[in-house]
Formats: structure tokens, C-alpha cells, sequence
């Protein structure tokens, strides 16, 4: 059973072509270090594959190095594109990492967006869904059954096992994303919950919660007790200078968004995300003063019934010292007023 209210923080470690990755990824960990210290419930990290112009590390070794770093911290992977792979890879891989972090791992997954990737690992669009909601129950089948024998599209297991039985049974959670309404429904029948995506504007995803629980009222299944949202959350002394901080960073973010196609995957009516900050940042963002990102993050909750919250704001090349200033007053000012108005 989840806590009444998790707070976790999704790296991006996206950076410029140039810059040097090894001085970044000391940067990271030194962040995973600080979020360990400061209480925090989870560290997510995502998966992308050629991320020209940008550089970025990829997930499984990353999780596998951050839970040194940060012990106490939940393990997310947010989100796997669980359509490009093999399932017994997934299935080992994951495994495997929840006996090294003790059984902290969460296992997001989703479809993805890029071309770039579903060409790189010989994938047409028009076998996304089926590839993924094939893998994922090949998937489940490998860590809950000692043996599994299946012929797939793209495999076949003869009376195949995981190395490593993982730590959480029956599995890791499994949270799957989803931008579009039919998405959103899959997540309800394949999913132990939906992960809210961070990218559409609230008045959505309220709209979309109602389709997630009439679908979870069809099949009979409840409303899952642990309900992540990923949302952009920065904190400053003042209203002012957070939104000064972050926004250059923010929308530096959402141009590449952009560039990459993921306008294309999100649901009608959310699509333009090529516009000014104050347009974008409309009941899409959380930024502000300690009292401000309370409040916005208590009507988040009011309006979906989210109970862990993904934060991210490391938008391309914010210096780490504002990176850390926003960890050490989310925890220290905001997290108490929302668990106490709680």
C-alpha cells in the first residue's frame, strides 16, 4: 500500500551535444545523493534511444548505479518503450534490479513516439500496440510463473524462467502511460494504474480520469491504491523568481518535445505545445513559491486522486545549483503543507 502522498523526482539527464557527460553525470549523482538525504520516495528515470541533438544516459545501467547512490530511494523506470525489445531481456534486466535495490523497483511502460527508434529496431507503427501489449504480458507471465512456454510474434520461449525472482511480489508495479484516451483505457486493463502523463493540461487529464475509471468499473478492477502524475515543478522564494528560473529551462524542454514528434502522440485538443511559456505553463506546470506549489499540487490531487507525485524541471542546461535549491525547499516547506492539509 502506498504512502497518503510520495514525492519523487523524474531526471532527465538531457544535455547538449557538447557538453562533458562525465562532469554531468557527477551532477546527477550528486542530486540522487541529495533527493536520498532529503526524504524523498522515488527516482525516475526515462529511455531514449538517438537522442541527436541532445545527449542523455541510457536507463537500466543508470538505475542500476543511482540505487548506490540513493538507497532509500524507489527505482522508476518511466517510462520503458517496452515494444522495441525482447520480453525475456525486459523481464531479466528488471529483475535483477529489483534484488539489487532490495525490491524498489517500479516498472513504467509505455509505447513511445519516435520514428527514429521504431526504425532503429526494425518496428512498424502499425505493430506498436499489439508488440506492446504482447511484451507486457509475456512480461508479467516471466517474473509471476516458474516456466513459460509461448510462441510470440517476434519470439518464442521454451519453458523460459528469469534468472533472478524479483524481491516484490507477485511484481514490480507496473504503471503504464498514456497520452490518448484508447491509451489511457489500455492502461486501465494491462496496468496496475495509469502513470499521468506530465505533458497535457489538467482540464485533460480530468476528463481522461473519468475514462480511466469507468473502464476500471467495466473490467472490476479498483481504483489502484498508488496513482502516479509526472508534472514540471520548480520552487523559489518567491513566485517571481521561480517562474524566471525555470521557464527558459522549461520551454527549451518543450521545443525538443516538439522536435521529437511527442505533439503528435497526445490527446486532441493538447496538441499545440508550440507557444509561449505563459500559454504552455496554463494547469500544465507547477511553479512557484512554497505556498503556491502547495496549493497547485492539493488541486492536482483534488481533481485526479494522485498520490505520487513525479516532479521534473531539469530542463536542458539548468545549473545545479538552482537544480538543488528547488529539491531542499520542495522538501523542507512544501511537502509539509501538503501533508499536513492532507
Amino acid at each position: 500500500m502506498a504512502k497518503d502522498m510520495q514525492f519523487g523526482i523524474m531526471q532527465r539527464g538531457v544535455f547538449p551535444w557538447n557538453e562533458d557527460m562525465g562532469a554531468r553525470f557527477g551532477e546527477l549523482m550528486e542530486q540522487a545523493c541529495t533527493l536520498d538525504a532529503l526524504g524523498y520516495d522515488s527516482i525516475t528515470t526515462g529511455s531514449h534511444f538517438s537522442t541527436w541533438p541532445h545527449r542523455e544516459f541510457m536507463q537500466v545501467p543508470y538505475l542500476a548505479r543511482v540505487m548506490a547512490e540513493a538507497p532509500n530511494l524507489r527505482l522508476n523506470a518511466g517510462i520503458v518503450l517496452l515494444a522495441l525489445h525482447k520480453p525475456l531481456e525486459v523481464a531479466e534486466n528488471f529483475a535483477a534490479l529489483d534484488v539489487m535495490s532490495g525490491g524498489k523497483v517500479i516498472f513504467g511502460a509505455a509505447l513511445g513516439y519516435r520514428d527514429v527508434e521504431f526504425k532503429a529496431f526494425g518496428l512498424k507503427r502499425g505493430e506498436i500496440v499489439h508488440r506492446f501489449e504482447e511484451n507486457l504480458e509475456t512480461v508479467r507471465r516471466l517474473w509471476c510463473e516458474e516456466r513459460v512456454t509461448m510462441t510470440g510474434s517476434h519470439f518464442e520461449l521454451d519453458a523460459a524462467n528469469v534468472s533472478l525472482p524479483c524481491v516484490q511480489k507477485p511484481h514490480p508495479p507496473i504503471w503504464v502511460g498514456a497520452n490518448v484516451d484508447n491509451a489511457v483505457r489500455r492502461a486501465a486493463r494491462l496496468g496496475d494504474c495509469w502513470y499521468i502523463n506530465p505533458h497535457q493540461t489538467l482540464a485533460t487529464i480530468a476528463r481522461q480520469m473519468e475514462i480511466y475509471r469507468g473502464e476500471l468499473d467495466r473490467l472490476g478492477k479498483p481504483f489502484p491504491a498508488e496513482l502516479p502524475m509526472r508534472r514540471e515543478v520548480f520552487c523559489a522564494p518567491t513566485h517571481e523568481e521561480a517562474v524566471a528560473t525555470a521557464a527558459p529551462y522549461i520551454k527549451s524542454m518543450y521545443d525538443l518535445y516538439v522536435a521529437w514528434g511527442q505533439d503528435k502522440a497526445m490527446a486532441e485538443g493538447d496538441r499545440d505545445i508550440d507557444v509561449d511559456y505563459e500559454e504552455l505553463a496554463r494547469d500544465r506546470f507547477i511553479v512557484g513559491d512554497p505556498e503556491g506549489v502547495a496549493a497547485e499540487i492539493l488541486r492536482y490531487r483534488e481533481l485526479t486522486g494522485m498520490n505520487h507525485l513525479i516532479m521534473s524541471v531539469q530542463g536542458v542546461g539548468m545549473p545545479q545549483g538552482q537544480v538543488l535549491d528547488s529539491f531542499r525547499l520542495m522538501a523542507e516547506e512544501v511537502f509539509p503543507k501538503v501533508r499536513a492539509a492532507l
